[in-house]
């Protein structure tokens, strides 16, 4: 299964002023972030302090990875990145050794 660093950016023209209505809406978006834990798809989470963006690390398919990254639009963008493990890059090295 791949892994993946997804760098995800929150739209601040879409966050509300007010604290309540803004407390809501995260509240809603770390309710989807432990639901994609518990499907097992979101394997890490974090958001950066004081900014509005932050990473998830998450294992899966690309479609599993594209479905999980659509549910958050239009509030965040993401950027994802296809990570290789110790191992697989032992692999490449050893490839280009010969």
């Amino acid at each position: 299964m791949a892994k993946y660093l997804l760098l995800w950016e929150g739209d601040n023209a879409r966050i509300p002023v007010d604290p309540k209505e803004r407390g809501a809406g995260y509240k809603l978006m770390l309710a989807m972030v432990k639901q994609g834990i518990q499907k097992g798809i979101v394997k890490d989470w974090g958001c950066f302090i004081g900014e509005n963006n932050g990473y998830v690390v998450a294992e899966g398919t690309e479609e599993e990875i594209g479905n999980m990254a659509e549910q958050y639009v239009p509030f965040c963008t993401m950027k994802a990145h296809a990570v290789a493990s110790v191992s697989q890059a032992d692999e490449l090295v050893k490839a280009l050794s010969g």
